[in-house]
């Protein structure tokens, strides 16, 4: 058993661990936090709800002076939803200390309200690249002393282009401080920054691939025409819970969600032309129940943290086969069944070679042509959301 208590953590670390029944280490935390405590760098890969937001939240808990006020530790993420859930677990796991201050700084929140807040300083901070270096290129953010410096989901952060600033910005750090890089995919460009970037890294790879006896895999040939029917029948005849389903571009997105609502099935849609309020609702609507059918685009399904999600569906075949097994992973998790449809078009079959490749299997994409079995009580939600914009001023 790898228990907490293994490890050199401060006994009121170790307690609040216990009481949050983090009570056995996954494979990504047994692996890694003993390097973090050593101070070294890391390039650890380890798939989508491996526990990794705890083992750099618990060192870089354990490595702070909480009696100086100065940011010593940045977290940098993908997306705003991601730095969100992310800033959630490192404050769950701090509670065993007051006065620590973790501050969160994205994009899509006045600049004005971030800056009076860096005034009083941070012991963490937890953000996005394009606004934590517009706060560092204004002088309102120093990174001075630094310890410590999270890349989370690196690999997103490379294909949403951020690799530039990122360098800027860690070019604002001490030449002396830790730098853990997490990636779901290792591509050469991740490689690539690492040996520029991060001094001796210790190398993890673990839980790259999911248990194939959790997630049962279905392919089917559809013709493009037929690919609404096909989503609209794969959710009538196996009934998930809930179900996210993937797009490779936001008009993808757009174009499947209209399609829906004219069938007079309810969607949400989260892509990049949602502004940050819509985002968080939907998000919220979701996760809560209110809506049982997600359509998404990788990117915006970055930081996705949903603990029950029935099936996955792949409208589009990604185009990285690493990207697959990261989409599937989304359910399945936690010890509980899960289902993952793929849709493959005509000449797509090397796709599905190369996840065979991948993953050791032998998956075959059935031709099919899907009926509409009609949209009645198909994932219609239990409840539904109703947001109240008001407050004590107006009663």
């Amino acid at each position: 058993m790898n228990s907490f208590s293994q490890l050199k953590l401060s006994d009121d670390l170790l307690q609040n661990l216990e009481s949050l029944e983090y009570n056995e280490m996954t494979a990504i935390q047994a692996a890694s936090i003993p390097a973090i405590l050593q101070k070294g760098d890391l390039l650890a890969q380890a798939k989508t709800g491996s526990g990794k937001t705890a083992a750099f939240g618990i060192g870089l808990l354990q490595n702070l002076d909480f009696e100086r006020y100065r940011v010593q530790g940045l977290v940098l993420c993908p997306t705003r939803e991601l730095a969100e859930q992310v800033m959630s677990e490192i404050r769950r796991i701090a509670r065993f200390k007051q006065n620590i201050k973790l501050l969160k700084i994205t994009g899509g929140l006045p600049l004005s309200k971030q800056e009076l807040s860096l005034k009083h300083e941070a012991h963490i901070i937890v953000g996005t690249p394009g606004r934590v270096l517009k706060l560092l290129e204004r002088g309102s953010l120093s990174l001075k002393e630094v310890k410590m410096v999270v890349l989370d989901e690196a690999d997103q952060m490379l294909n949403m282009g951020f690799i530039e600033q990122i360098k800027t910005i860690i070019k604002y750090a001490p030449p002396l401080h830790q730098t853990l890089c997490f990636s779901a995919t290792f591509p050469d460009e991740i490689k690539a920054f690492s040996k520029k970037f991060l001094k001796d890294p210790k190398e993890i790879a673990v839980d790259v691939k999911h248990d194939k006896a959790v997630i049962d895999q279905y392919f089917y040939t559809v013709n493009p025409e037929f690919k609404v029917d096909a989503v609209i029948n794969i959710l009538s005849t196996y009934k998930p819970e809930s179900a996210l389903i993937f797009c490779n571009t936001k008009e993808e997105c757009k174009k499947l969600g209209a399609a829906f609502n004219r069938q007079g099935v309810f969607l949400l849609a989260l892509h990049g032309d949602l502004e940050q309020k819509e985002r968080t609702e939907t998000l919220i609507r979701f996760t809560n129940g209110s809506s049982r059918i997600l359509v998404a685009t990788d990117v915006a399904a970055r930081g996705l943290d949903i603990s029950s999600l029935g099936g996955v569906i792949n409208y589009d075949l990604p185009f990285e086969t690493e990207t697959y097994v990261h989409r599937i992973g989304r359910t399945g998790r936690a010890g509980e069944n899960g289902m993952a449809f793929s849709l493959v078009n005509n000449g797509e079959q090397f796709r599905v070679d190369a996840i065979n490749e991948f993953m050791n299997e032998n998956f075959t994409s059935q031709k099919r042509k899907f009926e509409n079995p009609g949209t009645k009580n198909i994932l219609k939600p239990a409840m539904t959301t109703v947001s109240i914009n008001g407050g004590r001023k107006i009663k």
